[in-house]
């Protein structure tokens, strides 16, 4: 166990010296020491003992106890035992549900030294019991929790000994799921579910495995006071101008110190003082102002600097400090906007009062098993999201409410987030020990989120109220039923959700995503939209350039993850994706006749090669590249359509294990085509073309704040670099806009729209745009050129050919990331890539590209 000291020590001469810490190792408490000046104050400030060390676990029903992982999981724990077989591999889910439907037990001693007994305060702070927990202290039950979601505290004062027996029982969802289900007179969609407040992908989705954990999933922290703690801060903010921000500040205490006593109150910001207060208690809350002089403001980050202050306040009782808190706050405004208009009703988000182009994908959780997400993990995951220029990502409510780490990193790198709250494609109960849940748990995860600069929507579902509607929800329903099962539905979604949202937060609420289903035309004029006519109807994606909504909150495509992750699945060198042990890996019931239907409409369809593996390599080359070309073909339509349209953010940006899905990079970390592609589209500027009525039409979008001038070079030119046709002129572009700078009638230029592409480059950025399908392009066969050369980072490739080499793609067995990939290459020209790494061994390059497949 280890023994923090919660408190950030603020004042300038605190800064002189060490730290108080406070470890126990086994048992044996050492002894707190502070090091310090003589001219030091006292300190009583509280302390954090974090409980994750001398864990074991056990089946209810065994008798061997094996030592466990804290946070985690009970899969995690049995794997490390190899006491189940990997569940990501082959068909290794199938052989572990057994797992889910089993109680298990975990416990822990933990030794407290008489001086800490003498603490006047202990609680203990579970954030995180995966889910229907008996908890008991020294064999004293003191929890009950039902809720995966909520934290729970609990004094533990009378309770403490030396020696200390934490133990915690959790039982099967599936039981208590049933009892729930009795008490309903009919059956609400989709099955049990429903009932139990924890992670619903969980129960298995169409990229998801079926895995229900349950165990300790996030940290046991013990807390000791005497007689003051900060619980809780709320900071808010508003301009007054430029060059004044006025900031409040509401902090939640717990505190025995006297009411006529006066204590002290110090405000830093980036570590200078910015104000001080000497005030006499009053109850349980301490609430003042102060500003901020020319307030640096936060933005996404395509838009400016996501800037951050460090504001810090720290509470003493004359030379004693009691406690402090630190917050990293981004001074912005954020709304979001629905008015009608004379199409229907707008969707847009406004930061800093500048409308701005959302861009960007939904995210799911990271892993089935969260406790194996790594800070590195979210690091890298969220980099990638900004290498791509994405500048939202929709937390998506199948999953959970995410780590802290999660949102700090989006406060640094300047993303916007859309939050569900976890409700999906379901209808829920509303009882009222349900409805006192939902509420504790709203209420929690908005108090927790509300000071992060980057949060800027909470909505209530995800396709809950489309489900109801359009999803066949109501057949053989009678009328009161309906009515019961609609007005719980109001009870959370219109009641529950928005006023906790309101009271707690300044953050906007939206009940639903979608507004309107894709069966009501009035999902491309009002609100957010999911297009899912693509995909699981099977429209082209020619549908996405005709229907463009105000805002697409989701639309995807699948494909095949990277054959690093096939190889791991198999668990074996060859590319394989026709076995039973791969299928398994593929959730949705039509999802491998539903690529190759829309492969064959767009893409050459790869022959059958003797060698299978071969085959297989092409197959799933060519999945991403139909993934991109046809997510790329929406986002482009959307972009162009800016300010009728307004966001486009697809589905999906991630996987939580390894599986043929709609992400767009893989469980192993692996970019697909579909991220390279989107990274262009997404640029800030963005040239895009278009062909109606055998006119060209050539859109230059600009989500800069600025307006930019350039020449814009167009020409028509063949698969070996002959020029047909070029046009060249100086335009100008407004800040947050798309207009259409160049029209050309085809009807007056001879040229084969088969072995013809459109290069457009504006202020060095280069665009090419084909005039048939892929499957259609008569491309030319020719070698491509490579020079590899070893640098710092890894390798620097160099590739040429005489000839357009279609959608190039370059793969290798060692672990790394190109900078680019699945592109095209020019012909008679230099393309200059980077291959990253940290392997010292010898790197083989392969590559695949479209050429290879036209015969």
């Amino acid at each position: 166990m280890l023994y923090q000291n919660n408190s950030d020590i603020l004042s300038s001469w605190v800064r002189h010296f060490d730290k108080l810490s406070v470890t126990l190792s086994r048992g044996l408490v050492v002894v707190i020491i502070l090091i310090c000046f003589s001219c030091q104050p006292k300190y009583d400030v509280p302390v954090t003992i974090e409980l994750n060390d001398n864990w074991q676990f056990k089946n209810v029903s065994d008798s061997v106890w094996h030592s466990a992982t804290v946070p985690g999981n009970v899969f995690s724990d049995l794997l490390d035992h190899d006491l189940i077989e990997d569940p990501f591999i082959g068909n290794n889910e199938e052989k572990v549900q057994w797992v889910s439907k089993t109680d298990w037990e975990y416990k822990t001693n933990f030794s407290l030294s008489e001086d800490l007994l003498e603490k006047k305060h202990f609680e203990l702070n579970f954030e995180g019991l995966d889910t229907y927990t008996s908890v008991y202290l020294n064999d004293s039950l003191i929890l009950k929790a039902n809720n995966a979601f909520r934290n729970w505290e609990v004094d533990v004062k009378p309770l403490l000994k030396v020696e200390n027996e934490l133990r915690l029982v959790f039982e099967s969802t599936s039981k208590h799921e049933a009892k729930a289900k009795e008490k309903l007179p009919y059956e609400l969609p989709e099955g049990n579910r429903i009932f139990t407040r924890k992670a619903q992908f969980q129960y298995g989705w169409d990229w998801g495995p079926k895995l229900n954990t349950s165990g300790i999933w996030r940290p046991i922290k013990l807390v000791a006071w005497n007689d003051y703690k900060i619980d809780d801060v709320a900071i808010n903010h508003e301009f007054v101008n430029d060059s004044i921000c006025m900031l409040n500040i509401d902090l939640k205490k717990l505190s025995t110190v006297e009411l006529d006593k006066k204590l002290y109150y110090e405000i830093y910001v980036n570590d200078s003082l910015n104000k001080s207060s000497n005030e006499i208690q009053k109850g349980y809350r301490w609430v003042t102002d102060f500003q901020i002089k020319n307030p640096k403001r936060w933005w996404p980050h395509n838009l400016g600097e996501p800037y951050l202050y460090d504001i810090k306040i720290l509470v003493k009782d004359g030379e004693k400090n009691l406690d402090s808190i630190s917050v990293r706050k981004g001074l912005r405004t954020v709304e979001l906007v629905t008015e009608k208009d004379s199409m229907g009703e707008s969707f847009y988000f406004k930061v800093n009062n500048v409308p701005i182009y959302a861009k960007g994908a939904n995210y799911i959780p990271q892993q089935s098993f969260q406790n194996e997400v790594s800070s590195e993990d979210y690091e890298k995951l969220l980099s990638d999201v900004v290498a791509a220029n994405m500048n939202m990502l929709r937390v998506w409510g199948g999953g959970i409410y995410e780590d802290d780490k999660f949102y700090d990193l989006c406060d640094e790198k300047g993303i916007l987030v859309w939050q569900d709250f976890m409700f999906a494609c379901a209808m829920y109960p509303g009882d009222e020990v349900f409805l006192e849940n939902v509420t504790e748990e709203a209420i929690q995860n908005v108090v927790r989120l509300r000071n992060h600069a980057s949060l800027a929507l909470w909505c209530g579902n995800n396709e809950s109220s489309e489900g109801w509607y359009r999803w066949g929800w109501q057949a053989d329903r009678s009328e009161e039923e309906k009515d019961e099962i609609w007005n719980n539905y109001l009870k959370v979604f219109d009641s529950i959700l928005p006023k906790t949202v309101a009271t707690y937060s300044d953050t906007d609420y939206w009940e639903s995503s979608p507004k309107y289903g894709r069966g009501n035309p009035l999902y491309k004029s009002e609100g957010d939209a999911h297009d899912w006519w693509i995909w699981h109807d099977g429209y082209s994606f020619e549908h996405l350039e005709k229907n463009v909504p105000r805002f697409m909150s989701e639309f995807g495509f699948q494909s095949f993850p990277s054959y690093e992750t096939i190889r791991y699945i198999n668990q074996n060198d060859s590319i394989e994706i026709s076995s039973d042990s791969f299928k398994n890996h593929q959730k949705h019931s039509r999802g491998f006749q539903i690529i190759e239907d829309y492969m064959k409409r767009d893409f050459p369809f790869p022959e059958v090669y003797a060698e299978r593996s071969r085959s297989a390599e092409d197959y799933v080359y060519l999945s991403q590249l139909l993934q991109a070309y046809g997510i790329t073909k929406g986002i482009e339509a959307q972009r162009r359509a800016k300010p009728y349209n307004m966001g486009t953010l697809y589905w999906q940006l991630n996987d939580c294990w390894p599986v043929v899905s709609w992400s767009s990079i893989d469980y192993s970390g692996n970019w697909k085509a579909l991220h390279y592609k989107a990274k262009s589209s997404f640029e800030n500027v963005l040239v895009s073309s278009k062909v109606a009525n055998n006119f060209l039409k050539t859109w230059v979008v600009n989500d800069d704040l600025d307006e930019i001038s350039g020449q814009l070079s167009l020409k028509l030119m063949d698969f070996s670099g002959e020029v047909i046709w070029s046009n060249e002129e100086e335009i100008k572009v407004e800040p947050l806009s798309s207009k259409v700078k160049f029209e050309l009638d085809l009807k007056t230029i001879n040229f084969n729209k088969n072995e013809t592409v459109l290069v457009s480059n504006f202020n060095g950025k280069s665009s090419y745009f084909y005039f048939v399908k892929p499957k259609d392009l008569e491309l030319q066969q020719a070698e491509i050129q490579k020079t590899i050369t070893k640098t710092n980072d890894g390798f620097s490739i160099e590739l040429s050919s005489s000839t357009l080499q279609k959608d190039v793609f370059l793969f290798t067995k060692s672990k790394g990331h190109f900078s680019d990939n699945f592109f095209d290459l020019m012909p008679n020209q230099t393309k200059t890539l980077e291959f990253f790494t940290e392997t010292k061994e010898t790197v083989n390059f392969d590559m695949k590209c479209i050429n290879n497949f036209i015969r």
